[in-house]
Protein backbone atom coordinates (compact mmCIF):
# COMPACT_ATOMS: atom_id res chain seq x y z
CA UNK A 1 0.00 0.00 0.00
CA UNK A 2 1.11 3.60 -0.53
CA UNK A 3 1.27 5.15 2.98
CA UNK A 4 4.60 4.43 4.64
CA UNK A 5 4.91 2.43 7.83
CA UNK A 6 6.26 4.63 10.62
CA UNK A 7 7.84 1.94 12.81
CA UNK A 8 11.25 0.29 12.62
CA UNK A 9 12.20 -2.53 14.93
CA UNK A 10 15.51 -3.97 13.72
CA UNK A 11 19.08 -2.89 14.28
CA UNK A 12 20.82 -0.36 12.01
CA UNK A 13 23.26 -1.46 9.30
CA UNK A 14 26.98 -0.83 9.63
CA UNK A 15 28.05 1.69 7.01
CA UNK A 16 31.33 3.64 6.86
CA UNK A 17 31.09 7.42 7.38
CA UNK A 18 31.76 8.58 3.81
CA UNK A 19 29.30 6.11 2.29
CA UNK A 20 26.72 7.04 4.93
CA UNK A 21 26.99 10.75 3.94
CA UNK A 22 26.47 9.90 0.28
CA UNK A 23 23.54 7.54 0.94
CA UNK A 24 21.95 10.05 3.28
CA UNK A 25 22.25 12.80 0.67
CA UNK A 26 20.80 10.63 -2.05
CA UNK A 27 17.83 9.70 0.10
CA UNK A 28 17.11 13.38 0.61
CA UNK A 29 17.68 14.05 -3.06
CA UNK A 30 14.92 11.57 -3.87
CA UNK A 31 12.54 13.84 -2.00
CA UNK A 32 13.92 17.09 -3.31
CA UNK A 33 13.86 16.14 -6.99
CA UNK A 34 10.44 14.59 -7.16
CA UNK A 35 8.95 17.22 -9.35
CA UNK A 36 12.06 18.16 -11.13
CA UNK A 37 12.64 14.48 -11.88
CA UNK A 38 10.00 15.45 -11.59
CA UNK A 39 10.25 16.54 -8.09
CA UNK A 40 8.71 14.72 -3.44
CA UNK A 41 7.13 17.96 -3.46
CA UNK A 42 5.42 18.97 -6.68
CA UNK A 43 6.62 22.38 -7.77
CA UNK A 44 3.95 24.39 -9.58
CA UNK A 45 4.02 27.15 -12.15
CA UNK A 46 1.94 30.18 -11.30
CA UNK A 47 -1.46 29.87 -12.97
CA UNK A 48 -1.50 26.05 -13.06
CA UNK A 49 -4.77 25.99 -11.14
CA UNK A 50 -6.60 28.27 -13.58
CA UNK A 51 -8.49 25.76 -15.77
CA UNK A 52 -8.84 25.99 -19.53
CA UNK A 53 -12.17 25.55 -21.28
CA UNK A 54 -13.61 22.04 -21.56
CA UNK A 55 -12.37 20.35 -24.71
CA UNK A 56 -8.95 22.05 -24.59
CA UNK A 57 -5.82 19.92 -24.90
CA UNK A 58 -2.38 21.15 -23.83
CA UNK A 59 1.02 19.79 -24.75
CA UNK A 60 3.89 20.95 -22.54
CA UNK A 61 7.66 20.51 -22.46
CA UNK A 62 9.57 21.39 -19.28
CA UNK A 63 13.35 21.83 -19.18
CA UNK A 64 15.33 22.41 -16.00
CA UNK A 65 18.97 22.91 -15.11
CA UNK A 66 19.94 22.86 -11.42
CA UNK A 67 23.29 22.98 -9.61
CA UNK A 68 23.89 21.74 -6.05
CA UNK A 69 27.31 22.33 -4.54
CA UNK A 70 27.12 20.81 -1.07
CA UNK A 71 25.18 18.66 1.37
CA UNK A 72 23.77 20.19 4.55
CA UNK A 73 23.06 18.51 7.88
CA UNK A 74 21.06 20.32 10.57
CA UNK A 75 21.56 23.57 8.65
CA UNK A 76 25.36 23.21 8.41
CA UNK A 77 27.42 22.35 5.36
CA UNK A 78 28.96 18.87 5.46
CA UNK A 79 32.71 19.16 4.90
CA UNK A 80 33.94 17.24 1.89
CA UNK A 81 30.42 16.47 0.67
CA UNK A 82 29.74 15.92 -3.02
CA UNK A 83 27.78 18.15 -5.36
CA UNK A 84 25.16 17.25 -7.92
CA UNK A 85 23.94 18.76 -11.19
CA UNK A 86 20.71 17.80 -12.91
CA UNK A 87 19.28 18.35 -16.37
CA UNK A 88 15.64 17.32 -16.35
CA UNK A 89 12.91 17.33 -18.97
CA UNK A 90 9.20 16.50 -18.70
CA UNK A 91 6.70 15.83 -21.46
CA UNK A 92 3.14 16.51 -20.28
CA UNK A 93 -0.22 16.00 -21.99
CA UNK A 94 -3.36 17.53 -20.44
CA UNK A 95 -7.00 17.40 -21.56
CA UNK A 96 -9.77 19.48 -19.94
CA UNK A 97 -13.31 18.12 -19.74
CA UNK A 98 -16.49 18.38 -17.66
CA UNK A 99 -17.44 15.36 -15.57
CA UNK A 100 -20.47 15.28 -13.29
CA UNK A 101 -20.69 19.05 -13.29
CA UNK A 102 -17.00 19.57 -12.40
CA UNK A 103 -14.07 20.63 -14.57
CA UNK A 104 -11.38 17.92 -14.65
CA UNK A 105 -8.04 17.60 -16.43
CA UNK A 106 -6.68 14.03 -16.79
CA UNK A 107 -3.00 14.09 -17.69
CA UNK A 108 0.20 12.13 -17.98
CA UNK A 109 3.74 13.32 -17.27
CA UNK A 110 6.83 11.57 -18.69
CA UNK A 111 10.05 12.80 -17.03
CA UNK A 112 13.56 12.13 -18.34
CA UNK A 113 17.00 13.58 -17.91
CA UNK A 114 20.47 13.26 -16.44
CA UNK A 115 22.08 13.44 -12.98
CA UNK A 116 25.80 14.19 -12.59
CA UNK A 117 27.79 13.94 -9.37
CA UNK A 118 30.73 16.31 -8.88
CA UNK A 119 33.42 17.12 -6.32
CA UNK A 120 33.12 13.48 -5.25
CA UNK A 121 36.00 11.59 -6.88
CA UNK A 122 33.43 9.92 -9.14
CA UNK A 123 31.73 8.30 -6.12
CA UNK A 124 28.28 9.27 -7.38
CA UNK A 125 28.94 8.94 -11.09
CA UNK A 126 26.02 9.83 -13.35
CA UNK A 127 22.70 8.51 -14.55
CA UNK A 128 20.48 9.28 -17.51
CA UNK A 129 17.25 8.00 -19.01
CA UNK A 130 13.58 7.91 -18.11
CA UNK A 131 12.25 8.69 -14.63
CA UNK A 132 9.00 7.44 -13.09
CA UNK A 133 5.91 8.46 -15.13
CA UNK A 134 3.07 10.27 -13.35
CA UNK A 135 -0.70 10.10 -13.75
CA UNK A 136 -2.80 12.99 -12.42
CA UNK A 137 -6.28 14.47 -12.60
CA UNK A 138 -7.21 17.75 -10.90
CA UNK A 139 -10.88 18.25 -10.05
CA UNK A 140 -12.09 21.83 -9.72
CA UNK A 141 -14.55 22.15 -6.85
CA UNK A 142 -14.64 25.93 -7.36
CA UNK A 143 -14.54 27.38 -10.87
CA UNK A 144 -15.60 31.04 -10.99
CA UNK A 145 -13.72 32.78 -13.82
CA UNK A 146 -15.98 35.82 -13.56
CA UNK A 147 -14.73 36.32 -9.97
CA UNK A 148 -11.22 35.01 -10.69
CA UNK A 149 -11.57 32.31 -8.05
CA UNK A 150 -10.59 28.65 -8.48
CA UNK A 151 -10.02 25.71 -6.15
CA UNK A 152 -9.03 22.17 -7.11
CA UNK A 153 -7.70 18.96 -5.60
CA UNK A 154 -5.24 16.82 -7.53
CA UNK A 155 -4.01 13.25 -6.92
CA UNK A 156 -0.64 12.43 -8.53
CA UNK A 157 0.37 8.78 -8.83
CA UNK A 158 4.07 8.05 -9.46
CA UNK A 159 4.52 4.71 -11.25
CA UNK A 160 7.85 2.91 -10.57
CA UNK A 161 8.70 2.34 -14.23
CA UNK A 162 11.73 4.64 -14.54
CA UNK A 163 15.34 3.56 -14.83
CA UNK A 164 16.57 2.05 -11.56
CA UNK A 165 19.71 0.05 -10.76
CA UNK A 166 20.31 -0.67 -7.08
CA UNK A 167 24.07 -0.98 -7.81
CA UNK A 168 24.22 2.64 -9.00
CA UNK A 169 24.34 5.56 -6.51
CA UNK A 170 22.28 7.82 -8.80
CA UNK A 171 18.94 6.79 -10.27
CA UNK A 172 16.20 8.68 -12.07
CA UNK A 173 13.62 6.11 -11.05
CA UNK A 174 12.85 5.39 -7.38
CA UNK A 175 11.67 1.75 -7.48
CA UNK A 176 8.61 2.59 -5.35
CA UNK A 177 5.10 3.90 -5.75
CA UNK A 178 4.33 7.41 -4.52
CA UNK A 179 1.05 9.27 -4.09
CA UNK A 180 0.79 13.05 -3.79
CA UNK A 181 -2.44 14.84 -2.87
CA UNK A 182 -2.38 18.53 -3.68
CA UNK A 183 -4.88 21.36 -3.19
CA UNK A 184 -4.61 24.61 -5.13
CA UNK A 185 -6.45 27.92 -4.78
CA UNK A 186 -6.34 30.98 -7.03
CA UNK A 187 -7.92 34.37 -6.37
CA UNK A 188 -7.70 37.81 -7.89
CA UNK A 189 -6.42 40.75 -5.85
CA UNK A 190 -7.63 44.08 -7.13
CA UNK A 191 -8.02 44.49 -10.87
CA UNK A 192 -4.84 42.77 -12.06
CA UNK A 193 -2.86 40.95 -9.39
CA UNK A 194 -3.49 37.24 -8.81
CA UNK A 195 -2.52 35.06 -5.85
CA UNK A 196 -1.86 31.32 -6.23
CA UNK A 197 -1.65 29.08 -3.15
CA UNK A 198 -1.03 25.33 -2.98
CA UNK A 199 -0.31 22.66 -0.38
CA UNK A 200 0.45 18.97 -0.82
CA UNK A 201 1.37 15.81 1.04
CA UNK A 202 3.30 12.87 -0.45
CA UNK A 203 3.10 9.26 0.74
CA UNK A 204 5.86 6.77 -0.08
CA UNK A 205 5.81 3.02 -0.56
CA UNK A 206 8.81 1.10 0.81
CA UNK A 207 11.77 0.26 -1.42
CA UNK A 208 13.18 -3.20 -0.63
CA UNK A 209 16.11 -2.87 -3.03
CA UNK A 210 17.95 0.29 -2.04
CA UNK A 211 21.70 0.37 -2.64
CA UNK A 212 24.11 -2.40 -3.55
CA UNK A 213 23.15 -4.33 -0.39
CA UNK A 214 19.44 -4.11 -1.27
CA UNK A 215 18.57 -2.40 2.00
CA UNK A 216 15.00 -1.75 3.09
CA UNK A 217 14.10 1.94 2.74
CA UNK A 218 11.06 3.61 4.30
CA UNK A 219 10.06 7.27 4.33
CA UNK A 220 7.55 9.30 6.30
CA UNK A 221 5.16 11.64 4.43
CA UNK A 222 6.53 14.98 3.25
CA UNK A 223 4.69 18.29 2.87
CA UNK A 224 5.05 21.38 0.72
CA UNK A 225 3.40 24.82 0.68
CA UNK A 226 3.68 27.21 -2.25
CA UNK A 227 2.56 30.74 -3.00
CA UNK A 228 2.85 32.92 -6.10
CA UNK A 229 1.94 36.43 -7.19
CA UNK A 230 1.22 37.13 -10.87
CA UNK A 231 1.00 40.58 -12.46
CA UNK A 232 -0.04 40.97 -16.13
CA UNK A 233 1.81 43.55 -18.24
CA UNK A 234 -0.65 43.01 -21.07
CA UNK A 235 -2.81 40.34 -22.65
CA UNK A 236 0.15 38.12 -23.56
CA UNK A 237 2.80 38.74 -20.86
CA UNK A 238 2.88 38.43 -17.08
CA UNK A 239 5.50 38.57 -14.33
CA UNK A 240 5.46 36.09 -11.46
CA UNK A 241 7.33 35.45 -8.22
CA UNK A 242 6.93 32.71 -5.63
CA UNK A 243 8.05 31.17 -2.36
CA UNK A 244 7.81 27.57 -1.19
CA UNK A 245 8.50 25.62 1.97
CA UNK A 246 9.00 21.87 2.29
CA UNK A 247 9.30 19.74 5.41
CA UNK A 248 9.01 16.14 6.60
CA UNK A 249 10.02 13.04 4.69
CA UNK A 250 12.32 11.49 7.31
CA UNK A 251 14.07 8.41 5.91
CA UNK A 252 14.53 4.99 7.49
CA UNK A 253 17.32 2.77 6.14
CA UNK A 254 17.45 -0.84 7.33
CA UNK A 255 15.18 0.05 10.25
CA UNK A 256 17.28 3.00 11.45
CA UNK A 257 15.59 6.40 11.32
CA UNK A 258 18.07 9.00 10.04
CA UNK A 259 16.65 12.13 11.73
CA UNK A 260 16.89 13.87 8.35
CA UNK A 261 13.49 15.55 7.95
CA UNK A 262 13.64 18.21 5.29
CA UNK A 263 13.11 21.86 6.05
CA UNK A 264 13.77 23.71 2.82
CA UNK A 265 12.70 27.16 1.64
CA UNK A 266 13.23 28.56 -1.84
CA UNK A 267 12.26 31.45 -4.08
CA UNK A 268 11.59 31.78 -7.81
CA UNK A 269 10.83 34.61 -10.22
CA UNK A 270 10.14 34.85 -13.92
CA UNK A 271 7.61 35.50 -16.67
CA UNK A 272 5.14 33.83 -19.02
CA UNK A 273 4.68 35.08 -22.58
CA UNK A 274 2.23 34.04 -25.31
CA UNK A 275 4.56 34.72 -28.25
CA UNK A 276 1.83 33.67 -30.65
CA UNK A 277 -1.81 32.60 -30.19
CA UNK A 278 -1.89 29.26 -28.41
CA UNK A 279 1.89 29.11 -27.81
CA UNK A 280 3.47 30.19 -24.53
CA UNK A 281 6.99 30.36 -23.14
CA UNK A 282 7.45 30.52 -19.36
CA UNK A 283 10.85 30.97 -17.70
CA UNK A 284 11.85 31.20 -14.04
CA UNK A 285 15.06 31.34 -12.07
CA UNK A 286 15.45 30.49 -8.40
CA UNK A 287 17.52 28.98 -5.62
CA UNK A 288 17.20 27.61 -2.11
CA UNK A 289 16.98 30.16 0.67
CA UNK A 290 17.61 27.68 3.46
CA UNK A 291 18.27 23.94 3.75
CA UNK A 292 18.46 22.00 6.99
CA UNK A 293 19.12 18.57 5.51
CA UNK A 294 20.10 17.57 1.99
CA UNK A 295 21.60 19.11 -1.12
CA UNK A 296 21.30 22.88 -1.43
CA UNK A 297 20.38 24.29 -4.83
CA UNK A 298 22.72 27.13 -5.72
CA UNK A 299 20.83 27.91 -8.91
CA UNK A 300 17.91 26.66 -10.95
CA UNK A 301 16.61 27.64 -14.38
CA UNK A 302 13.20 26.38 -15.55
CA UNK A 303 11.80 26.71 -19.05
CA UNK A 304 8.31 25.63 -20.11
CA UNK A 305 6.87 25.52 -23.62
CA UNK A 306 3.08 25.20 -23.81
CA UNK A 307 0.98 24.56 -26.90
CA UNK A 308 -2.83 24.74 -26.97
CA UNK A 309 -4.58 22.28 -29.29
Amino acid sequence: MLPTSLTCLHRAPRIDAQLWIILWGLLLLGAGLSCSRPASALDLDAGDYVPAAAGTTLGLLYLQQAERDHLYRDGHRVAGSPGLDSQIGILRLVHYADLGGYRVAPQILLPFGRLDGRHDGNALGDSSGLADPILAMPVWLLNQPERRRFFAITPYLFIPAGRYDHDQPLNLGENRWKLTLQAGYVTGIGEKLALDLAADVTFYEDNDSYGSQKWHHEQKPSYQYQGFLRYPLGDTLDLRAGLSWQHGGENCLESSWLNDSQRTGKWSAGFAWFFRPGSQLAATVGRDLTVDNGFREESRINLRLLQVF
